[in-house]
Protein backbone atom coordinates (compact mmCIF):
# COMPACT_ATOMS: atom_id res chain seq x y z
CA UNK A 1 0.00 0.00 0.00
CA UNK A 2 2.58 2.38 1.08
CA UNK A 3 4.66 1.40 -2.32
CA UNK A 4 1.10 2.98 -4.48
CA UNK A 5 0.72 5.73 -1.99
CA UNK A 6 4.77 6.62 -2.87
CA UNK A 7 4.78 6.77 -6.23
CA UNK A 8 2.70 9.86 -7.09
CA UNK A 9 4.92 11.67 -4.32
CA UNK A 10 7.92 10.22 -6.36
CA UNK A 11 6.95 11.10 -9.39
CA UNK A 12 5.79 14.82 -8.37
CA UNK A 13 9.50 15.31 -6.72
CA UNK A 14 10.92 13.98 -9.65
CA UNK A 15 9.41 16.13 -12.12
CA UNK A 16 9.27 19.48 -9.99
CA UNK A 17 11.63 19.89 -7.67
CA UNK A 18 14.48 21.60 -8.77
CA UNK A 19 18.58 21.44 -8.09
CA UNK A 20 19.13 22.50 -4.11
CA UNK A 21 20.93 25.40 -5.82
CA UNK A 22 18.08 26.93 -7.88
CA UNK A 23 15.75 25.30 -4.56
CA UNK A 24 18.26 28.22 -2.53
CA UNK A 25 17.73 30.86 -4.77
CA UNK A 26 14.10 30.25 -5.03
CA UNK A 27 14.26 30.33 -1.10
CA UNK A 28 15.98 33.51 -1.16
CA UNK A 29 13.64 35.41 -3.19
CA UNK A 30 10.61 34.50 -1.05
CA UNK A 31 12.28 35.44 2.27
CA UNK A 32 13.09 38.61 1.10
CA UNK A 33 9.75 39.53 -0.26
CA UNK A 34 8.05 37.79 3.21
CA UNK A 35 10.15 40.12 5.27
CA UNK A 36 9.46 43.46 3.07
CA UNK A 37 5.50 42.63 2.80
CA UNK A 38 5.31 41.19 6.79
CA UNK A 39 7.59 42.61 8.94
CA UNK A 40 7.21 46.07 6.73
CA UNK A 41 11.27 46.44 6.53
CA UNK A 42 12.90 48.22 3.51
CA UNK A 43 13.91 46.06 0.26
CA UNK A 44 17.24 48.23 1.55
CA UNK A 45 17.30 47.13 5.04
CA UNK A 46 16.24 43.45 3.67
CA UNK A 47 19.22 44.02 0.98
CA UNK A 48 21.85 44.95 4.36
CA UNK A 49 20.85 42.44 6.71
CA UNK A 50 21.16 39.65 3.50
CA UNK A 51 24.89 40.95 2.26
CA UNK A 52 25.80 41.30 6.12
CA UNK A 53 24.66 37.66 6.77
CA UNK A 54 25.85 35.92 3.90
CA UNK A 55 29.20 34.75 5.18
CA UNK A 56 27.87 33.67 8.26
CA UNK A 57 28.19 30.12 7.96
CA UNK A 58 32.06 29.78 6.19
CA UNK A 59 32.77 27.99 9.44
CA UNK A 60 30.19 25.30 9.70
CA UNK A 61 30.40 25.09 5.93
CA UNK A 62 33.94 23.92 5.96
CA UNK A 63 32.95 21.68 8.77
CA UNK A 64 30.06 20.03 5.97
CA UNK A 65 32.77 20.31 3.91
CA UNK A 66 35.37 18.04 5.67
CA UNK A 67 32.62 15.90 6.90
CA UNK A 68 32.04 14.82 3.22
CA UNK A 69 35.56 14.82 2.35
CA UNK A 70 36.98 12.91 6.23
CA UNK A 71 34.07 10.37 5.55
CA UNK A 72 35.00 9.38 2.04
CA UNK A 73 38.61 9.31 2.81
CA UNK A 74 38.15 6.90 5.90
CA UNK A 75 35.46 4.87 3.78
CA UNK A 76 37.78 4.02 0.87
CA UNK A 77 40.71 2.31 3.10
CA UNK A 78 40.57 -0.95 2.46
CA UNK A 79 39.60 -1.93 6.04
CA UNK A 80 36.85 0.14 6.03
CA UNK A 81 35.69 -0.84 2.68
CA UNK A 82 36.13 -4.82 3.57
CA UNK A 83 33.74 -4.12 7.04
CA UNK A 84 30.97 -2.39 5.36
CA UNK A 85 31.19 -5.14 2.60
CA UNK A 86 31.02 -7.51 5.06
CA UNK A 87 28.09 -5.95 7.09
CA UNK A 88 26.04 -5.41 3.47
CA UNK A 89 26.41 -8.96 2.99
CA UNK A 90 23.70 -9.50 6.07
CA UNK A 91 21.32 -8.54 3.46
CA UNK A 92 20.04 -11.41 1.34
CA UNK A 93 17.01 -9.38 -0.22
CA UNK A 94 16.40 -5.52 -1.62
CA UNK A 95 13.87 -5.32 1.64
CA UNK A 96 16.50 -6.29 3.76
CA UNK A 97 19.11 -3.95 2.31
CA UNK A 98 16.47 -1.32 3.00
CA UNK A 99 15.76 -2.18 6.42
CA UNK A 100 19.50 -2.63 7.29
CA UNK A 101 20.66 0.72 5.85
CA UNK A 102 17.55 2.31 7.88
CA UNK A 103 18.93 1.08 11.45
CA UNK A 104 22.49 1.73 10.36
CA UNK A 105 21.84 4.96 9.84
CA UNK A 106 19.28 5.63 12.82
CA UNK A 107 21.67 3.99 15.07
CA UNK A 108 24.29 6.51 13.90
CA UNK A 109 22.23 9.65 13.67
CA UNK A 110 21.14 8.98 17.28
CA UNK A 111 25.41 8.98 18.51
CA UNK A 112 25.93 12.18 16.06
CA UNK A 113 24.45 13.55 12.91
CA UNK A 114 27.77 14.39 11.67
CA UNK A 115 28.76 10.53 11.50
CA UNK A 116 25.26 9.46 10.61
CA UNK A 117 24.99 11.33 6.99
CA UNK A 118 28.51 10.16 6.36
CA UNK A 119 27.83 6.50 7.53
CA UNK A 120 24.42 5.78 6.27
CA UNK A 121 25.48 7.40 2.80
CA UNK A 122 28.48 4.95 2.66
CA UNK A 123 27.04 1.76 3.74
CA UNK A 124 24.28 2.43 1.13
CA UNK A 125 26.64 2.11 -1.81
CA UNK A 126 28.42 -0.76 0.00
CA UNK A 127 24.87 -2.82 0.03
CA UNK A 128 24.31 -1.40 -3.78
CA UNK A 129 27.46 -2.82 -5.06
CA UNK A 130 26.24 -6.60 -2.98
CA UNK A 131 22.77 -6.58 -3.80
CA UNK A 132 19.99 -5.45 -6.99
CA UNK A 133 17.99 -2.50 -5.09
CA UNK A 134 16.37 0.64 -5.97
CA UNK A 135 19.28 2.94 -5.69
CA UNK A 136 17.23 6.13 -4.96
CA UNK A 137 14.97 4.68 -1.87
CA UNK A 138 18.27 2.97 -0.77
CA UNK A 139 19.66 6.40 -0.44
CA UNK A 140 16.70 7.94 1.13
CA UNK A 141 16.48 5.04 3.47
CA UNK A 142 19.83 5.81 4.16
CA UNK A 143 19.37 9.76 5.18
CA UNK A 144 15.86 9.43 6.50
CA UNK A 145 17.75 8.36 9.80
CA UNK A 146 19.00 11.63 9.96
CA UNK A 147 15.11 12.33 11.53
CA UNK A 148 16.14 11.28 14.76
CA UNK A 149 19.78 13.64 15.61
CA UNK A 150 17.88 16.22 17.33
CA UNK A 151 16.63 13.82 19.51
CA UNK A 152 20.03 11.83 20.46
CA UNK A 153 23.43 12.41 21.98
CA UNK A 154 24.70 14.95 19.94
CA UNK A 155 21.00 17.14 20.15
CA UNK A 156 22.02 20.81 20.20
CA UNK A 157 18.79 21.78 21.81
CA UNK A 158 18.88 19.66 25.13
CA UNK A 159 22.64 19.86 25.10
CA UNK A 160 22.42 23.85 25.22
CA UNK A 161 20.05 24.27 27.92
CA UNK A 162 21.93 21.15 30.28
CA UNK A 163 24.82 23.49 29.71
CA UNK A 164 25.73 26.60 32.53
CA UNK A 165 25.51 29.79 31.27
CA UNK A 166 23.25 29.30 28.34
CA UNK A 167 20.93 32.25 27.42
CA UNK A 168 17.68 31.58 29.02
CA UNK A 169 19.55 30.27 31.91
CA UNK A 170 17.92 33.16 33.61
CA UNK A 171 14.55 31.77 33.01
CA UNK A 172 14.55 28.22 32.91
CA UNK A 173 17.71 27.24 34.98
CA UNK A 174 19.46 24.49 33.85
CA UNK A 175 17.62 21.62 32.31
CA UNK A 176 19.34 18.24 32.45
CA UNK A 177 19.50 15.43 29.74
CA UNK A 178 17.10 13.37 31.80
CA UNK A 179 14.33 15.20 31.55
CA UNK A 180 15.31 15.89 27.74
CA UNK A 181 17.37 13.19 25.80
CA UNK A 182 16.72 10.16 28.53
CA UNK A 183 13.02 11.30 28.89
CA UNK A 184 10.77 8.63 29.05
CA UNK A 185 8.35 10.51 26.30
CA UNK A 186 11.71 11.17 24.24
CA UNK A 187 12.77 7.48 24.57
CA UNK A 188 9.12 6.70 24.03
CA UNK A 189 9.63 8.30 20.56
CA UNK A 190 12.86 7.05 19.49
CA UNK A 191 11.97 3.52 19.92
CA UNK A 192 8.88 3.93 17.67
CA UNK A 193 10.64 5.91 14.73
CA UNK A 194 13.16 3.11 15.38
CA UNK A 195 10.25 0.63 14.24
CA UNK A 196 8.39 3.22 11.71
CA UNK A 197 11.32 4.87 9.20
CA UNK A 198 12.93 0.96 8.63
CA UNK A 199 9.10 -0.04 8.15
CA UNK A 200 8.10 2.66 5.90
CA UNK A 201 11.23 2.31 4.08
CA UNK A 202 11.10 -1.50 3.25
CA UNK A 203 6.89 -0.90 2.67
CA UNK A 204 8.17 1.59 -0.36
CA UNK A 205 10.15 -0.66 -2.06
CA UNK A 206 9.07 -0.76 -6.02
CA UNK A 207 8.70 -3.55 -7.81
CA UNK A 208 11.65 -4.81 -10.05
CA UNK A 209 9.62 -2.96 -13.09
CA UNK A 210 9.44 0.37 -11.35
CA UNK A 211 13.07 0.03 -9.78
CA UNK A 212 15.78 2.13 -10.74
CA UNK A 213 18.97 0.24 -10.38
CA UNK A 214 23.10 1.32 -9.98
CA UNK A 215 25.60 -0.08 -11.88
CA UNK A 216 27.98 -1.64 -9.04
CA UNK A 217 31.06 -1.25 -10.71
CA UNK A 218 30.13 2.89 -10.79
CA UNK A 219 30.53 2.80 -7.30
CA UNK A 220 33.95 1.64 -6.76
CA UNK A 221 36.78 4.24 -6.82
CA UNK A 222 39.53 4.98 -9.54
CA UNK A 223 42.27 2.61 -9.43
CA UNK A 224 45.50 4.52 -8.15
CA UNK A 225 47.51 5.77 -10.58
CA UNK A 226 50.64 3.88 -11.72
CA UNK A 227 54.14 5.37 -10.64
CA UNK A 228 55.65 6.47 -13.72
CA UNK A 229 59.61 7.51 -11.90
CA UNK A 230 61.40 7.20 -8.25
CA UNK A 231 62.02 10.95 -7.38
CA UNK A 232 62.94 11.45 -4.04
CA UNK A 233 59.66 13.23 -3.89
CA UNK A 234 57.57 9.89 -4.62
CA UNK A 235 59.31 8.43 -2.14
CA UNK A 236 58.14 10.40 0.62
CA UNK A 237 54.92 10.59 -0.68
CA UNK A 238 54.82 6.52 -0.73
CA UNK A 239 56.33 6.99 2.91
CA UNK A 240 54.35 4.69 5.44
CA UNK A 241 56.66 5.42 8.55
CA UNK A 242 55.50 9.51 7.51
CA UNK A 243 52.18 8.50 7.31
CA UNK A 244 52.15 6.30 10.98
CA UNK A 245 54.03 8.85 12.66
CA UNK A 246 51.48 11.87 11.90
CA UNK A 247 48.12 9.69 11.94
CA UNK A 248 48.69 7.54 15.27
CA UNK A 249 50.24 10.98 16.70
CA UNK A 250 46.12 12.21 15.94
CA UNK A 251 44.84 8.50 17.43
CA UNK A 252 46.81 9.76 20.63
CA UNK A 253 45.16 12.68 21.35
CA UNK A 254 41.50 11.77 20.34
CA UNK A 255 42.40 8.60 23.03
CA UNK A 256 43.67 11.14 25.69
CA UNK A 257 40.29 13.55 24.75
CA UNK A 258 37.44 10.69 25.53
CA UNK A 259 39.85 9.50 28.40
CA UNK A 260 39.36 13.09 29.76
CA UNK A 261 35.85 13.06 29.38
CA UNK A 262 35.76 14.22 25.89
CA UNK A 263 32.18 13.94 23.61
CA UNK A 264 31.37 13.80 20.37
CA UNK A 265 31.22 16.76 18.57
CA UNK A 266 31.56 18.11 14.72
CA UNK A 267 34.93 18.58 14.90
CA UNK A 268 36.04 15.17 16.91
CA UNK A 269 33.80 13.67 14.49
CA UNK A 270 36.44 14.68 11.46
CA UNK A 271 39.39 14.32 13.69
CA UNK A 272 38.38 10.87 14.02
CA UNK A 273 37.92 10.66 10.31
CA UNK A 274 40.53 12.20 9.03
CA UNK A 275 43.44 10.80 11.07
CA UNK A 276 42.02 7.17 11.17
CA UNK A 277 41.83 8.03 6.98
CA UNK A 278 45.74 8.77 7.59
CA UNK A 279 46.87 5.25 9.27
CA UNK A 280 44.69 2.92 7.25
CA UNK A 281 45.72 4.02 3.99
CA UNK A 282 49.56 3.88 4.81
CA UNK A 283 50.88 5.93 2.57
CA UNK A 284 50.46 10.28 2.10
CA UNK A 285 49.95 9.04 -1.70
CA UNK A 286 46.89 7.03 -1.50
CA UNK A 287 45.32 9.30 1.21
CA UNK A 288 45.40 12.22 -1.74
CA UNK A 289 44.44 9.75 -3.89
CA UNK A 290 41.38 9.43 -2.18
CA UNK A 291 41.02 13.18 -1.38
CA UNK A 292 40.64 14.18 -5.35
CA UNK A 293 37.86 11.73 -5.52
CA UNK A 294 36.26 13.22 -2.35
CA UNK A 295 36.11 16.74 -3.05
CA UNK A 296 33.99 16.28 -6.31
CA UNK A 297 30.93 16.01 -4.45
CA UNK A 298 31.26 19.08 -2.37
CA UNK A 299 30.78 21.75 -4.34
CA UNK A 300 27.42 21.68 -3.58
CA UNK A 301 28.12 22.76 -0.06
CA UNK A 302 30.52 25.38 -1.05
CA UNK A 303 27.83 27.25 -3.17
CA UNK A 304 24.64 26.98 -1.25
CA UNK A 305 25.94 27.49 2.35
CA UNK A 306 26.31 30.88 1.56
CA UNK A 307 22.87 31.73 0.64
CA UNK A 308 21.81 29.59 3.37
CA UNK A 309 23.40 31.82 6.16
CA UNK A 310 21.92 34.94 3.84
CA UNK A 311 18.57 33.54 4.39
CA UNK A 312 19.28 33.00 8.06
CA UNK A 313 19.69 36.27 8.41
CA UNK A 314 16.85 37.94 7.46
CA UNK A 315 15.00 35.60 9.05
CA UNK A 316 16.70 36.38 12.27
CA UNK A 317 17.21 40.26 11.52
CA UNK A 318 13.92 41.02 10.08
CA UNK A 319 11.86 39.34 13.08
CA UNK A 320 10.08 37.06 10.19
CA UNK A 321 11.03 34.15 12.30
CA UNK A 322 10.09 35.21 15.35
CA UNK A 323 6.68 36.30 14.05
CA UNK A 324 5.95 32.95 13.05
CA UNK A 325 6.76 31.46 16.08
CA UNK A 326 4.14 33.82 18.14
CA UNK A 327 1.44 33.51 15.77
CA UNK A 328 1.02 29.57 16.76
CA UNK A 329 1.82 30.48 20.27
CA UNK A 330 -1.03 32.49 20.19
CA UNK A 331 -3.35 30.42 19.90
CA UNK A 332 -1.68 27.48 21.93
CA UNK A 333 -2.53 25.80 26.00
CA UNK A 334 -0.38 24.30 28.02
CA UNK A 335 -1.39 20.84 26.64
CA UNK A 336 -0.72 21.96 23.10
CA UNK A 337 1.78 24.16 23.32
CA UNK A 338 4.54 21.18 22.74
CA UNK A 339 2.59 20.34 19.07
CA UNK A 340 2.23 23.81 18.10
CA UNK A 341 6.15 24.28 19.28
CA UNK A 342 7.09 21.45 16.81
CA UNK A 343 4.70 22.61 13.87
CA UNK A 344 6.55 26.08 13.90
CA UNK A 345 9.85 24.62 14.47
CA UNK A 346 9.33 22.31 11.64
CA UNK A 347 8.30 25.40 9.59
CA UNK A 348 11.09 28.00 10.40
CA UNK A 349 13.72 24.94 9.51
CA UNK A 350 13.15 24.91 6.00
CA UNK A 351 14.16 29.12 6.44
CA UNK A 352 16.78 28.73 9.09
CA UNK A 353 18.34 24.81 8.79
CA UNK A 354 20.67 25.03 11.82
CA UNK A 355 19.47 23.62 15.32
CA UNK A 356 21.37 26.36 17.44
CA UNK A 357 20.26 28.83 15.45
CA UNK A 358 17.17 28.23 15.44
CA UNK A 359 17.30 27.81 19.25
CA UNK A 360 18.35 30.99 19.10
CA UNK A 361 15.28 32.08 17.54
CA UNK A 362 12.45 30.38 18.98
CA UNK A 363 13.84 30.07 22.46
CA UNK A 364 12.67 33.94 23.52
CA UNK A 365 9.17 32.99 21.86
CA UNK A 366 8.38 29.81 23.21
CA UNK A 367 10.16 29.33 26.43
CA UNK A 368 7.70 33.05 28.35
CA UNK A 369 4.94 31.56 26.77
CA UNK A 370 5.49 27.60 28.46
CA UNK A 371 6.45 29.61 31.78
CA UNK A 372 2.79 31.87 31.05
CA UNK A 373 0.89 29.23 30.15
CA UNK A 374 2.53 26.63 32.97
CA UNK A 375 3.64 23.65 30.13
CA UNK A 376 5.98 21.18 30.86
CA UNK A 377 9.61 23.70 29.65
CA UNK A 378 11.80 20.56 28.71
CA UNK A 379 9.09 18.64 26.41
CA UNK A 380 8.57 22.49 24.53
CA UNK A 381 12.39 22.35 24.12
CA UNK A 382 12.25 19.15 22.77
CA UNK A 383 8.99 19.93 20.58
CA UNK A 384 11.72 22.39 18.64
CA UNK A 385 14.27 20.11 18.69
CA UNK A 386 11.99 17.42 17.04
CA UNK A 387 10.71 20.18 14.71
CA UNK A 388 14.11 20.87 13.23
CA UNK A 389 14.84 17.53 12.69
CA UNK A 390 11.52 16.40 11.00
CA UNK A 391 11.44 19.17 8.38
CA UNK A 392 15.29 17.74 6.88
CA UNK A 393 13.13 15.23 4.86
CA UNK A 394 12.23 18.01 2.61
CA UNK A 395 14.90 20.16 2.98
CA UNK A 396 17.83 19.39 0.76
CA UNK A 397 20.56 21.55 3.20
CA UNK A 398 21.46 18.63 4.93
CA UNK A 399 21.14 15.91 2.29
CA UNK A 400 23.68 16.98 0.21
CA UNK A 401 26.83 15.72 1.64
CA UNK A 402 24.56 12.25 1.03
CA UNK A 403 24.33 12.93 -2.60
CA UNK A 404 27.55 13.98 -3.21
CA UNK A 405 28.77 10.38 -1.43
CA UNK A 406 25.79 8.93 -3.25
CA UNK A 407 26.21 10.56 -6.84
CA UNK A 408 22.02 11.66 -6.75
CA UNK A 409 20.32 14.31 -7.06
CA UNK A 410 17.57 15.84 -4.70
CA UNK A 411 14.99 14.95 -6.77
CA UNK A 412 16.17 11.24 -6.44
CA UNK A 413 14.86 10.73 -3.03
CA UNK A 414 12.96 13.51 -2.02
CA UNK A 415 9.92 11.81 -2.99
CA UNK A 416 10.59 8.90 -0.40
CA UNK A 417 11.64 11.28 1.95
CA UNK A 418 7.81 13.09 1.73
CA UNK A 419 6.54 10.09 2.69
CA UNK A 420 8.60 9.46 5.82
CA UNK A 421 7.96 13.48 6.54
CA UNK A 422 4.13 12.55 6.56
CA UNK A 423 4.24 9.39 8.33
CA UNK A 424 6.70 10.70 11.05
CA UNK A 425 5.20 13.82 11.36
CA UNK A 426 2.05 11.94 13.17
CA UNK A 427 4.39 9.87 15.36
CA UNK A 428 6.19 12.33 16.71
CA UNK A 429 2.74 15.08 17.13
CA UNK A 430 0.89 12.48 18.87
CA UNK A 431 4.13 11.59 21.44
CA UNK A 432 4.90 15.30 22.54
CA UNK A 433 1.11 15.66 23.16
CA UNK A 434 -0.19 12.73 24.37
CA UNK A 435 2.20 10.64 25.80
Amino acid sequence: MLNTAAKPFVRLVERYLPDPYIFVLLLTIVVFAAAVLFEQQSPQQVLQQWGDGFWGLLSFAMQMLLVLVTGYMLASTPLVKAILDRLAMLAKTPGQAIVLVSVISLFASWLNWGFGLVVGALFAKALARQIKVDYRLLVASAYSGFIVWHGGLAGSVPLTIATPGHFAEAQIGLIATSETIFAHFNLILLALLFVAVPLVNYLMLPSAKDSIYVDPAKLDDTPLPEITQQRPADKLENSLLLALIVGFAGVAYLVQYFVKGGSLNLNIVNYLFLFLAIVLHGTPRRLLHSLQQAVQGGAGIVIQFPFYAGIMAIMIQSGLAQSMSEWFVSFASAESLPFFSFISAGIVNIFVPSGGGQWAVQAPVMLPAALELGADISRVAMAVAWGDAWTNMIQPFWALPVLAIAGLKAKDIMGFCLMQLLITGVIISLVLTFV
